[in-house]
């Protein structure tokens, strides 16, 4: 059993592969809530494929690109019960992902994956039309990266002005990872995180230091 998740976008996503197929998949109701919620998703996957966490074989995370707080703990849950159950864990570019998603609806074109990177900011990425990645991830303003042509992901609602040839999915899946993962249809990484920029935390704690020494 391959219990996958993604914590890159303000919703969690859990799900469960049992080498065939999705055997079970649920998102988080409230946004921005990564840390209360990850944890009881991943027992009500369990509970409902009927399994306990020792019958899993293996882990597949979402890498990002992004928030830093959101990465952080998806990415510290798998690595915390890779260890514990003794099982491989595997991340996976998160736009990846919705790439090999969106290939399978159909989209049959070059496309882009744009997700949304906040302070007025999209995570982008360029694919081909078999979702092979050409060009990216980067961190940028969407009137730098505007295109007429096709675009995954919830960037593409946000800034329709940059981008107004819109497609879905907009969010990542748990599904799909573990699907990417299973099949082998992505790039298998590390369980490190994705970061496009430091972290905000990095950056206000190096902002009041400055302040400080400016005051003095």
């Amino acid at each position: 059993m391959l219990l996958a998740f993604d914590t890159a976008t303000p919703q969690v996503t859990v799900a469960l592969h049992d080498g065939d197929d999705v055997v079970a998949e649920v998102v988080s109701d409230r946004t921005m809530k990564h840390g209360e919620q990850l944890a009881p998703l991943i027992a009500d996957v369990l509970a409902e494929a009927g399994i306990v966490r020792q019958d899993l074989t293996a882990i597949a995370v979402g890498a990002g690109p992004g928030p830093f707080t959101g990465l952080r703990v998806g990415l510290v849950t798998a690595r915390t019960l890779g260890f514990a159950l003794e099982i491989p864990v595997y991340a996976a570019c998160t736009l990846d992902v919705l790439a090999v998603e969106a290939v399978a609806s159909g989209i049959g074109a070059p496309f882009f994956v744009a997700t949304d990177a906040r302070r007025k900011e999209v995570y982008l990425a360029s694919y081909d039309p078999d979702g092979v990645r050409l060009e990216g991830p980067v961190v940028a303003r969407p009137a730098e990266v505007a295109t007429s042509g096709p675009v995954v992901g919830e960037g593409a609602l946000l800034y329709p002005d940059a981008f107004p040839t819109p497609l879905g999915p907009v969010r990542p899946s748990a599904g799909w990872l573990a699907r990417a993962v299973a099949e082998e249809q992505v790039e298998l990484m590390d369980p490190e995180p994705l970061y496009l920029r430091r972290p905000d935390a990095v950056e206000q704690a190096a902002q009041k230091k400055v302040q400080k020494k400016v005051s003095q």
